[in-house]
C-alpha cells in the first residue's frame, strides 16, 4: 500500500462539492493508494477537511497555512484550538497542519509579516503541544528558521513537506524525529540535488506526498511555452503516487514495493494515528 501524506483534496481545481477528486481518490485506491492526508490552510476549511476525510474513508490535519496568516486573525488560532478539542478523539485527525513559514512570496517576507509569519507558527506549535499531536511543516526557503522554532517548542516530530533543503537541514529535521516528504519535484531530472537527497537519506526517513494539485511530475507538467501553445497544466492527484514511488524507488536501486513498504510504516511512525488506521480503525 501506499500513502500520499499530503494532498489537498479540497483544492478548486477538484471543482464544486470536490466531485473531481472523488473520482481521482477512487483511481488512486484501484492504483495503490491506501490512505491520503489532507490538510487545512486556514480557518474557513477546518471542517471542510475534516469531512472530507470521513467521506472518502482517509485523514486529515488541521492548522493554518503560512500563506494565509495575511488573512489570519488571532481569532482564527482560538478557532483552531477549539476544533482540536472538540475533534480531540476523531483517529482520522493526525496532525496539526499544514503550519510553517514561506520565505518565498515577497509580500510574506517583509519584517512585519515574517514577524506575523512566526508568531502564528509559534503559536500553532503550542497547539501541538497541547494536544499532543504531531505537525505537517511548510518549510518553503525557510528551513532554518522553522529548525529554529521547533527546537524552542519541540513537537515530537511530524513531516517537513515537499522538503528541499541541504543534507544538513536534512539530517537537522531527522535528528528532531521528522521525516521528510518527497514528491513530484523528484521526478525532474534537472532536480539534481533533491534527487541526491531522495536516493541517499536513510529509506527510514523518507515519505511520499503528491501535494495535490500542487507540484505536478514531469509527465503532467507544461512549460510556458507549452502552456501559450495551448497545452493545459495537468492536475495532480492522488492517483499519480505510485508512479512517483516508481521513479524514487529507481533512484534509490529498489522495487517499488519496497519503497511503498517503508514508507508506509515511516508514516506511520511520525503520525501514530495514521498507523491505526492503516490497521483498520473505523
Amino acid at each position: 500500500m501506499w500513502i500520499d501524506t499530503h494532498c489537498h483534496l479540497d483544492a478548486p481545481e477538484f471543482g464544486p462539492e470536490q466531485a473531481l477528486s472523488m473520482q481521482a481518490r477512487a483511481l488512486a485506491r484501484e492504483r495503490g493508494v491506501g490512505l491520503c492526508v489532507i490538510p487545512a490552510v486556514m480557518r474557513r476549511n477546518l471542517d471542510t477537511v475534516r469531512l472530507l476525510a470521513h467521506r472518502m474513508g482517509d485523514a486529515y490535519a488541521l492548522g493554518i497555512h503560512p500563506l494565509y496568516v495575511p488573512q489570519a486573525a488571532d481569532e482564527d488560532l482560538d478557532a483552531l484550538d477549539a476544533a482540536l478539542t472538540a475533534h480531540r478523539d476523531d483517529p482520522r485527525l493526525v496532525a496539526v497542519g499544514e503550519i510553517g513559514l514561506d520565505f518565498f512570496v515577497p509580500a510574506l517576507c517583509e519584517p512585519a509579516m515574517r514577524a506575523r509569519q512566526e508568531h502564528v507558527y509559534r503559536a500553532q506549535l503550542r497547539l501541538a503541544r497541547k494536544h499532543g499531536l504531531p505537525v505537517i511543516l511548510h518549510v518553503r526557503r525557510s528551513a532554518d528558521a522553522v529548525l529554529k522554532h521547533l527546537r524552542a517548542l519541540p513537537t515530537g516530530g511530524g513531516i517537513a513537506h515537499a522538503f528541499n533543503g541541504s543534507l544538513e537541514q536534512a539530517r537537522a529535521f531527522i535528528d528532531l524525529g521528522f521525516a521528510l516528504g518527497f514528491g513530484g519535484a523528484a521526478t525532474f531530472e534537472p532536480a539534481k540535488r533533491l534527487r541526491a537527497l531522495a536516493a541517499d537519506l536513510p529509506l527510514s526517513a523518507l515519505v511520499l506526498e503528491t501535494d495535490a494539485p500542487d507540484i505536478p511530475p514531469h509527465w503532467l507538467y507544461a512549460t510556458a511555452a507549452e502552456r501559450e501553445a495551448g497545452r493545459p497544466q495537468g492536475v495532480n492527484t492522488p492517483a499519480e503516487l505510485p508512479r512517483i514511488g516508481e521513479v524514487i524507488a529507481g533512484l534509490r536501486g529498489i522495487a517499488p514495493a519496497e519503497l511503498a513498504a517503508a514508507t508506509t510504516a515511516n508514516a506511520g511512525r511520525v503520525l501514530p494515528r495514521l498507523a491505526l488506521l492503516d490497521a483498520g480503525a473505523p
